[in-house]
């Protein structure tokens, strides 16, 4: 067996499980979850009807390139949303879902030859980041989050000698879970490390089409741009519709940025076997050309975050993110695994500690 297996953290939802066993919540309540990210709205009809036009395509076997429609759509999204024009060539690349990009990314960059290959994450993180760099034989920093910026993740704490170690550093604005948003600022902060020390930069925007203001979050391509930085060296963008559309068992999404990087990532995933089939491409390329859905989707989000966040923020410590769709909550007492339990067993609410997503939290 692969010895480095034997370096994985259980998964939190693993964890929780083996937490919450034996506990029998309160019948007086209805159940409520909150625990799992997961969209709660219906995937957007268009997609259903592009899926049973598209069944013939199952006889085929796929490109690991995509189709030539689908990197179209996919850049053309980007244009639309970012005023970033991209090469649908050699830019833009068709994954399955963003979870299975970010985690075969890192196999392709990290170098575990070198003394003391190191990825660096934000803190709380998305458990696949810490995964995939374990796997890739690398180690794991992390940079933490400062509560005074509304969680927004503070590398200026990391220092040189783990700057100087880094290979691939795993960014996600909007975050996840916090919500925050990385500002132009700190994208130009990030870059200049990034030339400074060669590290790739993995910007994780799953969460980029669900927010609450009048703007919507800065992407990190966007950002390049904006700092004259339209070769996207060592930048990687990867995005999914499962948010964007609520259809995360479509496992669909795209990589963009560096024509490089996207050259060996592909490399990679032509033996990795990851192509999609040509019947997820067609339903695809109809949920990146439509907006209506999208739109109507954050108007119900906002509508409920404007209900639920005043009322529960009279009994936690908590306010409205940035974007995304998660409430980062601080929990009285400072015990959030004893909270969420006596959550459950009192009243049938399921939330997740947030100590299970990342190194000294007291949140859910």
């Amino acid at each position: 067996m692969n010895p480095l297996l034997g370096r994985l953290n259980a998964y939190p939802f693993e964890r929780l499980r083996a937490l919450t066993r034996g506990i029998t919540p309160s019948p007086a309540y209805k159940p409520i979850s909150l625990g799992l990210g997961e969209p709660r709205h219906p995937a957007p009809a268009l997609v259903e009807q592009a899926l049973i036009a598209a069944l013939p395509g199952l006889s085929n076997y796929p490109a690991t390139a995509g189709e030539p429609v689908l990197r179209e759509a996919c850049a053309d999204w980007v244009q639309s949303r970012y005023g970033v024009a991209l090469d649908a060539k050699t830019q833009v690349l068709p994954v399955q879902g963003s979870r299975e990009a970010l985690f075969a990314l890192a196999q392709t960059v990290i170098d575990a030859s070198q003394p003391g290959a190191t990825v660096l994450c934000p803190n709380p993180f998305y458990q696949i980041y810490e995964g995939a760099a374990l796997l890739a034989g690398a180690q794991v920093a992390f940079a933490n989050s400062d509560p005074k910026r509304n969680f927004a993740c503070d590398w200026s704490q990391v220092d040189d000698a783990t700057w100087a170690r880094t290979q691939l550093v795993y960014a996600c604005s909007p975050g996840n879970p916090t919500g925050a948003v990385m500002p132009l600022s700190e994208w130009k902060t990030l870059f200049e490390l990034s030339d400074r020390h060669g590290f790739v930069i993995a910007s994780d925007e799953c969460y980029s089409e669900i927010y609450f203001g009048d703007e919507p979050p800065l992407g990190a391509l966007a950002a390049a741009k904006a700092l004259g930085r339209e070769d996207f060296k060592r930048l990687v963008v990867l995005t999914s519709l499962s948010k964007r559309s609520n259809v995360p068992g479509l496992r669909s999404g795209f990589v963009a940025g560096d024509a490089d990087i996207l050259k060996a990532f592909l490399l990679y995933r032509t033996y990795h076997g990851s192509a999609m089939s040509k019947t997820v491409q067609m339903a695809s390329v109809a949920a990146w050309r439509d907006e209506a859905h999208v739109v109507a989707n954050r108007a119900a989000y906002a509508t409920k975050f404007a209900q639920v966040t005043p009322l529960l923020a009279q009994v936690l410590d908590v306010a409205l993110p940035d974007a995304a769709f998660y409430l980062w909550a601080g929990v009285p007492g400072g015990d959030d695994v004893r909270y969420s339990l006596e959550l459950l067993a009192q009243y049938n609410v399921a939330v997740l500690p947030g100590s299970l997503l990342g190194l000294s939290l007291i949140h859910i």
